[in-house]
């Protein structure tokens, strides 16, 4: 999705009552520099035309305030149409003024940064080139700046040239200066969202193993009052015609009370069943993605008696799930899988011998719309190729305590490396509530 397409986001659309309060706010400001240069300075305008700017403006403020709920939201092109009058109302104004000769014309930058900053860059570039029109215009044809009347101002033709390219590059540079900073941090709130959803829904199927083990316990006194009952209608029954649909009742009744033993055996929330081992861990990640003509090795340390165990944590599967399903994507042959620990540190890195990381993203990974590497399958429909994936994966584990870093294989070989280290304090804890992101320098034989 490019930046163009994302442009009509919900969240582009202009509340109503912030463009009437600036506007309000202009109304104001406009009338008091007029009154003050008028009877403050003494210096001569056309007063009674920039008053009547100004209230043409005030009056649009009020008729629009009846026409609109002050919460309501207006369409992308609405609030352009909006700001474009209120360029075309400064330029007014500017005309009967002195052109750019008053120092007020620097407010051409007013509605174009506004719009840089909540709409759509197509309408943005519209506006800018409005304003640069008017502002050219003001160059050539206005009325004299309020002066002293015996020593009238007379600014050269190059200097007002001067203040011509200076508001063109000023539109032009902190416009797009603007929009970048707001698309950043637009692009990061609705990355965030996207990771805080991925959580809730890990979470939630995590605690479907609390829930199922309660509705066997729940369920289990029941169906064995109709298990019993069954045997007894099937010894009363055995010699009519009923009893072969009396035995099948037990046997089904008999068969739920097994599949309810089952899942009673699936560890509740906080019971000890909720911490496993890192090989556990690790092989509870891998086993969805076998069976795709992808051998997935995974190496573990020889030094089993003292391998960590931590707490099932749901950001945990998810990140390392993903970073999995990643390199079993691009891989060509193999993937290979490698714990270490120490007592300090607990690594896993995920290793594939595909293309690696396309160079020009990889000091880029883990932010947000980032496409990890070349060559991406078209089949991937991963939130839509968005290059989420990366950056959910890095922000989950993280907030578990990790670091996460990414690098290409050194040459010959090729493929990638992603490597997610803890200390082993962080691993081997409960999961805590999400905190800020983690930094500790990692063991050379960790990276």
């Amino acid at each position: 999705m490019s930046d163009l397409d994302r442009a009509d986001h919900p969240s582009r659309h202009v509340r109503f009552d912030t463009l009437v309060r600036l506007r309000w706010l202009a109304a104001i400001g406009q009338t008091v520099a007029v009154l003050v240069v008028h009877f403050g300075l003494e210096f001569p305008l056309p007063i009674r035309g920039c008053l009547a700017v100004i209230a043409l403006s005030a009056w649009l403020n009020v008729l629009l305030r009846l026409r609109f709920r002050a919460a309501q939201r207006l369409e992308p092109d609405s609030a352009a149409w909006l700001l474009a009058f209120d360029i075309g109302e400064l330029a007014v104004l500017l005309f009967l003024t002195g052109g750019l000769q008053n120092p007020f014309s620097f407010l051409f930058l007013a509605p174009v940064l506004f719009s840089a900053t909540a709409l759509p860059p197509r309408l943005t570039l519209a506006l800018g080139g409005f304003a640069i029109l008017c502002a050219t215009v003001l160059v050539f044809a206005h009325y004299p700046l309020p002066w002293d009347p015996d020593e009238p101002l007379e600014l050269p033709s190059i200097y007002m040239m001067g203040v011509w390219l200076s508001i063109l590059l000023a539109i032009g540079f902190i416009g797009v200066h603007a929009w970048q900073i707001t698309e950043e941090g637009r692009k990061l709130t609705d990355a965030l969202a996207a990771t805080e959803l991925t959580l809730a829904q890990a979470q939630h199927l995590s605690q479907l193993d609390g829930l199922a083990a309660a509705a066997a316990h729940e369920l289990g006194t029941p169906l064995s009052t109709i298990t019993l009952v069954a045997k007894e209608l099937e010894r009363a029954l055995s010699d009519t015609r009923h009893a072969g649909d009396v035995k099948l009742l037990r046997e089904q009744a008999q068969r739920c009370r097994d599949i309810l033993a089952k899942l009673a055996q699936l560890p509740s929330d906080g019971a000890p069943f909720d911490y496993t081992k890192v090989s556990a861990l690790i092989e509870e990640v891998v086993v969805p993605h076998r069976d795709f003509g992808v051998a997935i090795d995974v190496v573990m340390p020889d030094d089993g008696d003292a391998e960590p165990m931590g707490a099932r944590n749901a950001a945990v599967l998810y990140g390392l799930g993903n970073l999995v399903e990643n390199a079993v994507d691009f891989a060509r042959e193999q993937v290979e899988i490698i714990a270490r620990w120490s007592d300090d540190v607990v690594a896993v890195t995920v290793g594939d011998d595909g293309p690696g990381f396309a160079v020009d993203v990889l000091a880029r990974l883990g932010e947000p719309y980032v496409t990890s590497r070349h060559n991406r399958p078209a089949n991937d429909g991963a939130f839509g190729g968005l290059g989420l994936g990366f950056f959910i994966a890095k922000t989950l584990l993280e907030r578990s305590g990790a670091v996460v870093s990414f690098r290409n294989r050194s040459l010959p070989e090729h493929g990638a490396l992603v490597t997610v280290t803890w200390r082993r304090s962080d691993f081997e804890r409960l999961p805590a509530v999400a905190g800020p992101e983690r930094s500790f320098p990692v063991p050379s034989g960790f990276a």
